[in-house]
Parts: structure tokens; sequence; C-alpha cells
């Protein structure tokens, strides 16, 4: 999959806010399918396909454990989505600092 792709799905992913929401459970521990559910008035079945999409961006991934799947977080995508949207208002902020000065000086 190509960088720009690759991001392009995590942006898909995370604009979900259930999806935001299991990010931030598994971002404190592994937990199976039957536990990520218990949180959300949903089906199972709702939460698998939300699941998948976190999976294809590579946000989280699945392995068996007896008959329970355990999902957990794998937050190297976000941390590149970070890296981006510092840049963007690190430069936003430049400007900002720059207009304010020399607004001051007139």
């Amino acid at each position: 999959m190509s960088q720009l792709a690759q991001k392009h799905d995590v942006f898909q992913a995370i604009a979900d806010p259930t999806r935001r929401e299991v990010l931030k459970l598994l971002a404190e521990k592994e937990l199976p399918i039957s536990e990520i559910t218990s949180h959300f008035p949903m089906s199972r079945t709702a939460i698998a396909k939300h699941l998948k999409v976190l999976s294809d961006a590579e946000l989280v991934s699945g392995r068996k454990q007896g008959r329970e799947k355990i999902y957990r977080l794998h937050p190297e995508p976000l941390t590149e989505l970070r890296r981006f949207y510092e840049q963007f208002w690190s430069n936003k902020l430049s400007i900002l600092k720059y207009i304010v000065e020399h607004d001051e000086e007139k």
C-alpha cells in the first residue's frame, strides 16, 4: 500500500467517533472483541466492522486466543498523523506570530 493511500485510510478510520473510542480502549490494554462490544450500544457485528476499518488502516491487529480474538493498538500511523498536523499548526502559528509582531510595529 502506498504511503498516501495508507494516510487516507488512517483519516477515514479516525473520522468515526466509535472507532476513536475503540482506539482509546485499546490504548489502555489488549481486549477481546466481547469486552470492546460491551462498551457500546451496538452489536458485535457492528464493532467487528469498525475493527476491520481500523485493521485495514493498520491501527489495530487481532490474534486468536482460544475462541476469542484479542485486539491490540498499533499507534505508529497515529504518530505519523500527529507529525503532519504539528507541521501544519507550527506553520500557521509562525504566520500568526509574524502578523502580530509586525502589526504592533505600525
